[in-house]
């Protein structure tokens, strides 16, 4: 559209410029028509240009003769005998002086408007008789430039109903492919494993980007399944130690005569049982990777196993654990939830003994889990890198290896959750992590 502008400027001046020359062959033809003989009858002459041009959509047409008088006019006889040819009519003294045809576009003042002139001497033998003036309105001019201009609408908005036709069908033919790999990316993404895209069609680049989705999908599925299978057999192999550790302990509480001691073995006991638990976790979970998707966890409970499995050692650490909040079931895995809040808990009994706070509850759309302590706090230019994995405070005592919340961080992350290590204003650390509740979606 933006070319047909200038196109159809320059065919409007040559419209126009074609209309003048037609009007100025008119008047040639006019002046044939009338001939030499009739401008030396006047009567009859006024009687022709009547009959013949007064009727016409041709406009106006007069006959002067050779000083410029009028003596024969299409509108009738009222204005013989006026002379004509005045600087007004200027077209008029120009064929009388060089007695050539011309035509000209100019404004009349009688009629208040633009008007297309065209006049022609009457010539026979050489000898010069008169002229001929035609004057028609613009309006004709001006109809056939619209036509041509209405014709340019229609080719260009044709021209552009085509191009979006074509460009329509090209966009289909490049996004169709793109759009079965992104649907194929993100059925990767949420868990599906057997999502590939279609590497037969489209585009040479597509077709090869899809080629390295779908070998790049295969190590993926095949990785997950070696890992997922590791899992199972570890678990599996696992179990057989445990139980006989567990025989080993029970004979051993049955025969043990000090107390201590016994104590001693009922917390190993224990500790095998929550081992034992975790193993067939990690077969529940194996299986869930499998499926696909998070399972839900009740986190107030959670905190309660935990807060009974770390009481005996923050006793004797000199540490208090208090459990408070409303709990909320979660999208996580329980055993991995377990290992965050054993990790947060270590971490809060070794290296800040004394009050220690497991807190739960909800934070905007999410649940959280914090562990506060009284401790001495961990420095504000360190608190951002204390997830990071083997980060190590300067203050920090010995012994650590530096991977507890670097664990924390990515367990939590993995279900859509995230940790935030703050400063507590009457002195110690807070550690919060934030996870997706299991009811989300309900009204």
């Amino acid at each position: 559209m933006t070319l047909e502008i200038p196109l159809a400027i320059n065919l409007q001046r040559r419209a126009i410029a074609e209309v003048e020359s037609s009007a100025k062959s008119d008047a040639l033809v006019i002046a044939e028509r009338i001939g030499a003989e009739r401008v030396q009858q006047p009567s009859q002459l006024q009687a022709f240009v009547y009959d013949h041009f007064s009727h016409t959509e041709d406009g106006r047409v007069i006959v002067v003769d050779p000083e410029g008088v009028l003596i024969a006019d299409s509108m009738g006889p009222d204005n013989l005998g006026t002379l004509y040819a005045t600087p007004g009519r200027y077209e008029i003294g120009n064929v009388i002086r060089t007695q050539k045809p011309y035509s000209v576009r100019r404004h009349s003042d009688t009629l208040g408007q633009d008007i297309l002139v065209a006049a022609a001497p009457i010539l026979d033998e050489n000898r010069f008789y008169g002229v001929v003036r035609q004057t028609r309105g613009v309006g004709i001019v001006q109809d056939r430039v619209r036509a041509v201009i209405y014709g340019l609408i229609i080719i260009g908005l044709a021209a552009l109903i085509a191009g979006l036709i074509i460009a329509f069908a090209l966009a289909g033919s490049l996004s169709r492919p793109l759009t079965r790999l992104a649907a194929a990316a993100r059925r990767l993404g949420e868990g599906d494993l057997s999502a590939r895209a279609d590497a037969t069609t489209g585009a040479t680049e597509i077709a090869q980007l899809a080629e390295s989705f779908d070998e790049m999908a295969d190590r993926l599925e095949s990785t997950v399944k070696a890992q997922r299978e590791f899992v199972a057999n570890a678990s599996h192999q696992l179990r057989t130690p445990l139980t006989g550790m567990k025989l080993r302990l029970e004979s051993a509480i049955a025969e043990v005569e000090d107390d201590n001691v016994r104590r001693n073995l009922e917390a190993a006991d224990k500790e095998v049982d929550r081992l034992a638990e975790i193993i067939e976790r990690l077969l529940v979970m194996a299986h869930r990777i499998e499926q696909g998707g998070p399972g839900e966890v009740e986190v107030g409970e959670a905190v309660q196993r935990a807060v009974e499995r770390w009481e005996e050692r923050a006793s004797r650490l000199g540490a208090t654990l208090l459990a408070k909040g409303d709990g909320g079931r979660a999208l996580a895995d329980g055993t991995e939830l377990d290992q965050i809040l054993d990790n947060l808990l270590d971490n809060a009994i070794s290296y800040a003994p004394g009050p220690v706070i497991v807190q739960t509850g909800r934070s905007g759309e999410h649940l959280f889990v914090a562990v506060e302590d009284r401790g001495p706090g961990i420095p504000a230019e360190e608190r951002h890198r204390v997830t990071d994995r083997f980060f190590r405070g300067r203050s920090a005592p010995p012994g650590g290896s530096g991977l507890g919340l670097a664990i924390v961080r990515e367990l939590s992350e993995k279900w859509g959750g995230d940790v935030e290590v703050k400063a507590v204003p009457t002195g110690g650390t807070r550690v919060e992590v934030r996870l997706k509740p299991a009811n989300r979606g309900a009204p």
